[in-house]
């Protein structure tokens, strides 16, 4: 056999061994991650044990060590990276009363985060009904300063499900904007959710609001409806007791292992792990949390060496405005050339139907090249638009290759932010073939061998932005103004 020759054959079995070795460690990671692990066991301490996790909050302090020492106990290098937080919310108590002269009733109620403390005897006004609070309603009620608007919700459903939690945030954005400037005295939201269940979730204009807005039990926000509707006037009288503070550091819990032959290139998976704090947060992202751990867990269990530098990002402050993982992307960016893929899981335990590529049509070929390991647990359809409210957007904002995972609603929407969104909801057999799914992807971009995407140039972020239209969305949460002045997302 001449040296030519012989250099051919080495080479094929060299590669043909290699290959044989990155399939073996595929099926045995796809394998544990179906069979028993802790990851049900970690999220019921997540959940029941430590609780809700607003962060800044004891809770959500003690998560962090949770999670740090989590990782640490499988073997998996981790460590804790700080952020800023603009500002620390959070309710003490409240107590709402709904009267006339011969009328009157306390409702259940809760504040908006980011609702400033009411003077000890309360905000006291008319309440008002504004219907859904269009454009209409504005334009035909001259009597909104000074007064409590009421605005009916549509109720969310199952069957309406994420779909319709979003249009219920995409209406709160002119809503919330007509009733500043107005004037009016505060918001008064029915909850969309029946059988007197409350939620919270962040106003349109983030820490910044400046309005007092309240979520009320939504058989009492009907009464006060119907009573309106009657002929009866009614006022409003709020007490929010709340703790505010300025900026504050926190906290994400940032773990990995380093890749084998490309170890500054970088495969990203995040969840995050703060929670708002009426539920324990267990869909929202609880879950998906310990799937992060479990993954890394198994990964390090089976001496599993993949071939870049694979990431496990827990981070926090996203149900606040985004922060932690806005955070990472500074606190990284000499590396953002360098990550990869970063995939972000945030819709409970709802079957993984595919993916977001968020503008990135050209990362399909190869995403569904690393999901054939589990193509029995699809199939799986991808969606090319552009995902704005998770831990995705400051990625895709920089110009890197984001995924989000695009999961069946289960009974996500319904329990989203509120009392409800607790360990009893999750769906346990999905969960662990979830796991299975974003180990898959995890592990086949950290292998792939012809990466054909770069990161993106300003130019084609902006051009994303525009073409996708999200600038609604960004003003949804707070995030367009950041964009506009240049202070968040890539140099424009």
């Amino acid at each position: 056999m001449n040296k030519f020759l012989l250099s051919v054959f080495v080479s094929i079995y060299f590669l043909s061994t290699n290959t044989l070795a990155v399939n073996t460690e595929m099926k045995t990671l796809i394998t544990a991650l179906k069979e028993p692990t802790p990851i049900i066991s970690d999220l019921k301490q997540l959940t029941d044990e430590i609780g809700s996790r607003m962060t800044g909050s004891p809770a959500n302090i003690k998560s962090i060590e949770w999670a740090l020492a989590k990782f640490k106990e499988a073997g998996v290098d981790a460590h804790k990276e700080s952020f800023n937080m603009p500002r620390a919310w959070s309710e003490l108590s409240n107590n709402v009363k709904v009267f006339n002269e011969n009328i009157s009733f306390s409702p259940n109620v809760v504040s908006m985060p980011f609702t400033s403390k009411t003077a000890k005897s309360g905000l006291s006004a008319a309440l008002i009904d504004l219907k859904k609070g269009d454009k209409s309603a504005f334009l035909n009620n001259k009597v909104i300063k000074g007064k409590w608007l009421l605005i009916e919700t549509a109720l969310l459903t199952d069957e309406s499900g994420v779909h319709g939690l979003f249009q219920e945030y995409l209406d709160a954005v002119d809503i919330e904007a007509n009733a500043y400037k107005e004037g009016a005295a505060g918001i008064v939201y029915m909850s969309s959710r029946p059988q007197n269940l409350l939620y919270r979730h962040l106003p349109s204009n983030g820490a910044d609001n400046k309005l007092p807005i309240i979520v009320m039990e939504r058989e009492s926000a009907l009464k006060a409806q119907r009573l309106l509707a009657q002929g009866h006037q009614l006022s409003l009288t709020a007490q929010l007791n709340i703790s505010e503070e300025s900026s504050y550091r926190a906290n994400n819990v940032i773990a990995e292992i380093k890749g084998s032959t490309y170890p500054d290139e970088i495969v990203l998976i995040s969840a995050h792990i703060d929670s708002f704090d009426l539920g324990t947060g267990a869909l929202d992202n609880g879950a998906n949390v310990s799937l992060i751990i479990d993954i890394a867990r198994q990964m390090k269990k089976y001496n599993i060496k993949p071939k870049r530098t694979i990431r496990f990002a827990l981070f926090n402050g996203e149900e606040q405005g985004i922060y932690g993982s806005y955070g990472y992307t500074q606190l990284h960016a000499d590396e953002l050339d360098k990550h990869i893929m970063t995939t972000t899981i945030d819709l409970g335990t709802g079957k993984i139907n595919g993916f977001y590529t968020n503008g990135r049509k050209e990362i399909t070929a190869a995403l569904n090249k690393v999901l054939e390991p589990v193509q029995g647990l699809g199939p799986f359809n991808h969606i090319n638009e552009a995902v704005v409210g998770t831990d995705n957007y400051d990625f895709m904002m920089q110009g890197v290759a984001n995924l989000v995972a695009d999961q069946g609603n289960a009974n996500y929407a319904s329990n989203y932010h509120a009392q409800s969104d607790t360990f009893d909801k999750v769906d346990q057999k999905q969960l662990k073939l979830n796991a299975a799914v974003i180990a898959a992807l995890t592990l086949g971009y950290a292998n792939l061998e012809d990466v054909t995407w770069q990161r993106q140039s300003s130019a084609q972020v902006v051009s994303m932005v525009k073409e996708f239209d999200i600038e609604t969305s960004m003003k949804t949460f707070g995030l367009y103004e950041s964009w506009t002045n240049n202070t968040r997302g890539i140099s424009h």
